[in-house]
C-alpha cells in the first residue's frame, strides 16, 4: 500500500509511505518537512515505520528526518555519496533558503542494494542509483508494487532539473533513459514534486 502525504516547508514535497497492510509495518520516503504532521499520521494510523529512506540529500527531502528518526528511534538510509549533501547546508541548499538543515545517516546505500521490510520480506525496494539531479540520487523500485519512487529525477511528469551542486543534464537524461525508461511501461513513477506519471507516459515526452 502506497500513501502519498505532501508536506510543505519552503516548497511542497511529496512524502510517501510504503506500508504492508497486514502488519502495518513500512517505510517512510523523503520526509521533507512538517515532522509533526507526519508523526501524527503515523500514530493515528498505528503505523510502524522500520526505516526512513532518502532519494537525495536536498533540504526539502530531509527537513523532517531528524525529528522523526529521534522520536521513533528508526534508522535513516542515504546513498553512499550523500554525506556531502546531508551534512553541508550549501550543497543541500538549505542555507540559500535561510535555513540550516543537516542530518546524520545510519546507513549508506549502494546501487542495486535491496531494502527489505523486516515484517514481510516480500516488501522489498531495489536501490537504483540515478545521478544528474544530484550526485547522490537514487530511485527506490518495487517490482511487486509496479512502483518507483523517483525523487527529483522526474519532476511533474518530465525529466528533473540539474541546476544545483552536482547536477548535470546530460548525465540525468542518460540515467533516466537507461534506468527508468527501461522499467515495465505500467510502472507508476512517484516524484518528489507534482503528480505521478508512468514509464509509458514518460516515454512519450521529448526525452525518449
Amino acid at each position: 500500500m502506497i500513501i502519498e502525504l505532501p508536506v510543505t516547508g519552503v516548497f511542497t514535497t511529496n512524502s510517501y509511505f510504503l506500508i504492508d497492510s497486514e502488519s502495518n509495518h513500512g517505510f517512510l520516503i523523503d520526509p521533507g518537512a512538517e515532522a509533526s504532521k507526519l508523526l501524527n499520521y503515523i500514530r493515528e494510523n498505528n503505523l510502524i515505520i522500520e526505516k526512513i529512506l532518502i532519494t537525495h540529500g536536498h533540504f526539502d527531502h530531509i527537513g523532517a528526518v531528524k525529528e522523526i528518526s529521534e522520536a521513533l528511534n528508526i534508522p535513516v538510509y542515504v546513498h553512499e555519496d550523500g554525506k556531502k549533501y546531508i551534512q553541508n547546508t550549501i550543497w543541500n541548499l538549505s542555507s540559500s533558503c535561510g535555513q540550516n538543515i543537516t542530518i546524520e545517516a545510519t546507513n549508506y546505500m549502494k546501487n542495486n542494494e535491496l531494502i527489505k521490510l523486516e515484517a514481510n520480506s516480500e516488501i522489498v525496494l531495489r536501490v537504483i542509483y540515478v545521478a544528474g539531479h544530484t550526485l547522490d540520487g537514487v530511485v527506490f523500485y518495487s517490482e511487486n508494487e509496479k512502483a518507483a519512487f523517483v525523487g527529483d529525477s522526474i519532476y511533474n511528469g518530465e525529466i528533473g532539473i540539474s541546476d544545483y551542486y552536482g547536477g548535470d543534464l546530460v548525465t540525468l537524461i542518460s540515467e533516466v533513459k537507461h534506468k527508468i525508461l527501461t522499467m515495465p511501461e505500467d510502472t507508476v513513477l512517484y516524484p518528489g514534486h507534482g503528480k505521478t506519471t508512468t514509464v509509458r507516459r514518460l516515454k512519450n515526452t521529448k526525452y525518449d
